[in-house]
C-alpha cells in the first residue's frame, strides 16, 4: 500500500515542515508530496534540496507539486500536478526513466484519462469530507472510488476525508493506497 504524505506548512501544529518531514521519513512513508504553492521557485527548490539531505531509511520517493523544473533541479524523484493541468506525456521527453509523474482527479473519467495520457498514478478525491479544506465537491464514498480504481491499471489513492480509520475500506475498495495532509500530521 502507497502511503503519501501532502504537506502544507500552514496546517501544522507547533512543528516545522521539515521536523513533519522527518518525522513522516522515520515512519516510512512511501511518498512525500510537496505542496507548498506559496513559495517561490527559489524558496521551494531550497525546500526540496533541504528535504532531500534528510535521513530516509525507508527511500522514500519525494514529488514536488506542479513544479517539473524543481523536482528535475533538485534530484527529486517526480512531479505531482492538479487537474487540468497539461498532460503528463507532454513531460516524458525531457524527464529520467522511472520519474514519477501523477495527477489529481476528481472523476472516475478524469482517473481513465490520467491514464491515457502518461500518469504513473493518480490522487482521487474527495473520497469522504476533507478534514484540512473545504471542497466544494461532493464527496464519492468508496463506491466513486472503487468505480475509479476498476477503471485504470496505475495506482489509485484515496485523498479527502482519509484517516487510519477508513483506510481499510479504500485499500478494499480498490485504492492502491492513501494520501492526504491531516492523515500525517
Amino acid at each position: 500500500m502507497i502511503e503519501c504524505y501532502i504537506t502544507d506548512r500552514h496546517a501544522l501544529r507547533g512543528e516545522s515542515l521539515l521536523d513533519s518531514i522527518a518525522r513522516n521519513l522515520r515512519a516510512g512513508v512511501t511518498w512525500i508530496q510537496l505542496r507548498e504553492k506559496d513559495l517561490s521557485a527559489r524558496d521551494l527548490h531550497a525546500l526540496t534540496t533541504a528535504a532531500l539531505a534528510l535521513p530516509n531509511p525507508s527511500g522514500t520517493k519525494f514529488l514536488v507539486n506542479s513544479r517539473v523544473d524543481v523536482a528535475l533541479a533538485t534530484g527529486a524523484h517526480g512531479a505531482h500536478f492538479p487537474s487540468g493541468t497539461p498532460e503528463p506525456k507532454r513531460w516524458r521527453g525531457i524527464v529520467p526513466a522511472g520519474f514519477l509523474l501523477g495527477v489529481s482527479c476528481h472523476t472516475a473519467d478524469e482517473v481513465a484519462a490520467a491514464e491515457a495520457e502518461g500518469a504513473a498514478y493518480v490522487l482521487f478525491g474527495p473520497v469522504f469530507a476533507p478534514l484540512s479544506k473545504t471542497s466544494t465537491l461532493p464527496p464519492h464514498g468508496t463506491p466513486g472510488l472503487s468505480a475509479a480504481a476498476k477503471r485504470v491499471r496505475i495506482p489509485v489513492l484515496a485523498l479527502g476525508g482519509i484517516t487510519r480509520a477508513n483506510t481499510p475500506s479504500c485499500i478494499a475498495a480498490g485504492a492502491g493506497g492513501v494520501s492526504g495532509i491531516s492523515l500525517y500530521l
